[in-house]
């Protein structure tokens, strides 16, 4: 593996970990200290590497030169020595060596406080999900902003509001207590759904990027279910979700970047290991008395795994739908159930339901008319067709709409 290679795959998985032990050393109120320090590690790999050639562990390298650095940082500075020292959680008598825990257990324990303050409530989701990407997975400014379809200001502005909003409010990093778990753990949940949707469902056409961010998504929530403490079944069944989601990754666009819908995929490009490892932990989830959301939509991505049309699959679907709206509405949820409506009561069935959503600035909406009006009106489905053209920012979704339209006009 070439240099600049081996420190891009390294900067993705020990960035994200030295960072969360230095916060988890210094508080929140210094969190740009323990940046600077682990940029600084990397800045110094890059150099060094580049003359001395790739050391034979380079991930210890770097937390020795991470360690040292932060040692350095503790001795010159008078400020920490005398105001911050007394406060660390493994402060040491001044008589004897700092000690950067560095283990595994502390990296995990670490990593968990900062998923906690992270997704603190006193910051907006949107901030949240930046954040987390930033600081609990090494996302760059730049990728961020790609991921978000915006551009690096947006990003810097929003993770920087964050980061004063937190300090402000003097949010501790340490690991929660069951009463915080108990409070926090929804939302905690919402921005690592959130933190996927933004790599599953995004605009953008950097396939490797939107891999990435669902693979971060999962990894922090798998993270929650190595703690006792976080391993509920509401956690299992996300997990469950993501990995039934990723299942279909390969298979939901075509070579040229365009969207394949879902009676249109290859079914041999779906991963099996994905799809048995969502079951297994769908399973792990009903031990509890309580179904959520993700229960439901896992449930929902279940039978989606399975791609022959029978009466059991979407009975099952437009049910766990019902439970869903009933649970925690949603019109995007709500207009995904009438395409099972249309499956097991007929198409007049559906567009009944359908047209009483009414999402007039929804380019899915006026789509899915066109599908369910298909070979029953096409005069009304082409008119659909183009409204949602019309309504479409993608070039992605427009070519779809312009598929769809061909085969009605031709």
């Amino acid at each position: 593996m070439e240099d600049s290679q081996l420190l891009h795959n390294l900067f993705r998985t020990e960035y994200r970990k030295l960072v969360s032990v230095l916060c988890y050393l210094f508080g929140i109120k210094h969190i740009e200290i323990a940046e600077d320090i682990v940029s600084d590690t990397f800045l110094a790999a890059t150099e060094t590497w580049s003359l001395k050639g790739i050391p034979d562990n380079p991930t210890a390298w770097l937390y020795t030169v991470a360690k040292n650095k932060t040692k350095n940082h503790l001795k010159r500075n008078v400020f920490f020595e005398q105001k911050l020292s007394p406060e660390f959680k493994y402060a040491a008598q001044k008589s004897e060596e700092i000690v950067i825990d560095l283990s595994a257990r502390n990296i995990a324990d670490s990593q968990l406080a900062m998923i906690f303050t992270v997704c603190d409530p006193c910051i907006s989701t949107e901030s949240q999900v930046a954040l987390a990407l930033n600081l609990l997975c090494g996302f760059g400014i730049q990728e961020i902003a790609d991921a978000f379809l915006t551009n690096k200001e947006v990003i810097y502005k929003r993770i920087n509001r964050a980061k004063e909003k937190l300090k402000a409010e003097n949010i501790k990093i340490q690991q929660p207590t069951i009463l915080e778990i108990n409070d926090r753990l929804e939302p905690v949940l919402t921005t690592l759904y959130l933190l996927f949707s933004e790599g599953y469902y995004s605009s953008s056409q950097n396939t490797i990027l939107r891999k990435d961010l669902c693979a971060e998504a999962m990894r922090l929530v798998h993270l929650l279910m190595e703690n006792k403490a976080t391993n509920k079944p509401s956690v299992n069944a996300l997990f469950s979700l993501m990995s039934f989601h990723s299942s279909r990754f390969d298979a939901r666009t075509n070579e040229k970047g365009e969207i394949v819908l879902y009676d249109d995929q290859d079914e041999t490009k779906w991963n099996q290991e994905l799809i048995i490892q969502g079951t297994y932990f769908l399973n792990q989830a009903s031990t509890g008395d309580r179904i959520t959301r993700y229960h439901l939509e896992a449930g929902i991505a279940y039978w989606h795994t399975q791609k022959e049309d029978t009466d059991e699959k979407w009975d099952n679907i437009l049910q766990l739908y019902n439970s869903l709206l009933i649970l925690e509405y949603s019109p995007i949820a709500a207009l995904n159930r009438t395409f099972a409506l249309a499956k097991v009561h007929g198409k007049e069935k559906a567009i009944q339901e359908a047209e009483k959503l009414n999402l007039k600035d929804n380019h899915f909406y006026f789509s899915l008319l066109g599908h369910l009006y298909t070979d029953f009106d096409n005069q009304t489905a082409l008119a659909h067709f183009n409204t949602a053209f019309k309504l479409a920012k993608l070039e992605a979704d427009r070519k779809t709409i312009t598929e769809n339209i061909k085969k009605l006009v031709y």
